[in-house]
């Protein structure tokens, strides 16, 4: 009795004109007031993908790969550079944001990063192992960074790097040996720092001591060798030039005493005491009130 006193009620408050419809999941197709059957947001929904739903908890893939220090890599094992010596190093290097710095090895990225983070340059990482590359690449997305810090998988021995204004590295010894003279023929001027390792008998232009490890700092210098012409006021002279890396060998009887190259800047003391001090542009140097000129490439 209750029930058919509440259906009552029902029908009273409903309009005359409305009708009271039960929705199914699916309509009768001869159901006048069907109309057109659209598909429920809800029931006819394709299955969620929870993949995209676990990316945060999963760190973009920091679960898959963690590196630890120590594991083997094609030709070292993978130890990181202290944050305090890759800020040194970066420092040194005078690191600017016209700079293109590519870190050879760059295992986790946090050299290329810190070079575009905190200095404002495009950087780039050459990794031999794929997953830490994919780690670079997540660390410099969360870093905010991934527009101008990129990562390639490489080996550092095939792959071009010879645009770069800054190299950076944290090798063996005897890599950094295998690298030096595709190093030298880089551009005059170009910066080189190296965690832990020199580069034999090429001597630093710097030593960079932190609380944390030792690093060296290079910069490729410009080829000099060769006979010259200089004109220096009104004195014209010949000079033969050798040079060790960054060092003029200069013989017995030479009109110049000794003479040092930074890049492509040059500085030369002559017999007599004169200090010349320049730039090297190829076959011509240029200082105040000098000039010299190649007239014969080295033997």
């Amino acid at each position: 009795m209750k029930a058919l006193v509440l259906l009552a009620l029902l029908a009273l408050a409903v309009p005359a004109t409305a009708q009271v419809r039960i929705l199914e999941t699916t309509p009768h197709p001869d159901d006048p007031m069907a109309g057109p059957q659209l598909a429920d947001p809800i029931v006819d929904a394709p299955p969620i993908q929870l993949s995209l739903f676990q990316r945060a908890d999963e760190k973009l893939g920091d679960d898959k790969f963690q590196p630890e220090i120590g594991q083997a890599g094609k030709d070292v094992i993978w130890v990181p550079t202290p944050d305090s010596l890759v800020k040194a190093m970066l420092t040194v290097a005078e690191v600017r944001p016209d700079d293109y710095v590519v870190d050879l090895g760059a295992g986790d990225g946090k050299i290329a990063i810190a070079a575009g983070r905190d200095f404002g340059a495009r950087a780039h990482g050459i990794e031999y192992n794929p997953e830490m590359v994919a780690l670079a690449q997540r660390n410099a997305q969360r870093a905010g960074v991934a527009g101008k810090v990129t990562f390639q998988q490489g080996d550092i021995f095939e792959t071009d790097f010879s645009s770069a204004t800054v190299v950076t590295m944290y090798l063996l010894p005897s890599l950094n040996l295998k690298l030096r003279d595709t190093i030298l023929k880089m551009k005059p001027g170009t910066r080189v720092v190296s965690h832990a390792f020199s580069m034999g008998d090429w001597d630093p232009e710097r030593t960079i001591n932190t609380d944390d490890a030792t690093g060296y700092f290079w910069i490729v210098p410009a080829n000099v060798e060769g006979r010259w012409a200089f004109e220096v006021g009104n004195d014209r002279f010949a000079a033969e030039l050798k040079q060790t890396y960054q060092v003029l060998d200069l013989p017995k009887g030479s009109p110049l005493r000794e003479g040092r190259l930074r890049g492509t800047g040059i500085s030369l003391t002559r017999a007599n005491g004169q200090e010349l001090a320049g730039s090297v542009n190829g076959d011509q140097m240029v200082g105040r009130g000098w000039v010299a000129t190649r007239i014969k490439p080295a033997s």
